[in-house]
């Protein structure tokens, strides 16, 4: 990870970017006996699988998601540190998505992929929604510890389909999880929910990154 390594040298990064159609998964499941076969089923449909060195659990990559990583050294141990990373890097999108009319808040969403109380959710009618996933990763070197922040925003990706495929690995592997479309939303729908009737600019997507970009930027010390 050079962003990691960037930091244990003093350096900060903060990234937006987008990955090509796959899946992510976390190293632990290794332990399953049909992975070599779930991956190879994924990869036939045009998703290959990469395992992660963060914990939690699959979750998508590909056109309709922004990910938001940042690294940066820090004072103080994981344990003292891991619940005021969250915060920054929730509050960063929050402050970016309320431009666009969404509220949201740290909040765990039974049924959605790799779900976490650091998950950002919107809720409507009583009901929570995952819009965002979050993770970090910690790495201690040169007398320093630095961490890795990371969000997966759902921009205009389909919450359907991104459910059903992870769904289908998941059957492969045999592990019993199953996901649930319902427990997903998106910038998109959430936007469109509250602009009926209004198509969404062919530079939507472009709109939402340049939002956090500026989140970033005023980001309170």
């Amino acid at each position: 990870m050079v962003w990691l390594d960037q930091a244990l040298e003093g350096r900060a990064t903060a990234a937006l970017w987008t990955g090509p159609a796959g899946l992510v998964a976390p190293m632990s499941y290794r332990r399953h006996k049909n992975l070599d076969i779930a991956c190879k089923a994924s990869l036939q449909r045009g998703l290959p699988v990469r395992l992660r060195r963060s914990g939690g659990g699959l979750v998508p990559q590909g056109p309709g998601i922004l990910n938001l990583s940042l690294a940066y050294p820090c004072n103080g141990s994981p344990g003292d540190l891991a619940e005021p990373v969250y915060h920054d890097l929730c509050a960063v999108l929050i402050r970016a998505l309320s431009r666009l009319g969404i509220e949201c808040r740290a909040h765990s969403v039974v049924g959605s992929f790799c779900d976490g109380r650091f998950n950002l959710a919107v809720t409507s009618q009583g009901i929570a929604r995952k819009i965002a996933g979050t993770a970090q990763y910690w790495r201690r070197g040169n007398g320093r510890q630095a961490v890795l922040a990371h969000a997966l925003l759902l921009v205009d990706a389909d919450p359907v389909h991104l459910s059903e495929q992870a769904n289908r690995f998941e059957a492969a592997l045999e592990s019993g999880r199953r996901y649930d479309a319902n427990a997903l939303t998106s910038v998109a729908r959430c936007w469109q929910a509250e602009h009926p009737g209004i198509a969404l600019s062919s530079v939507f997507f472009t709109t939402v990154r340049r939002h956090i970009a500026e989140s970033l930027i005023h980001q309170p010390n």
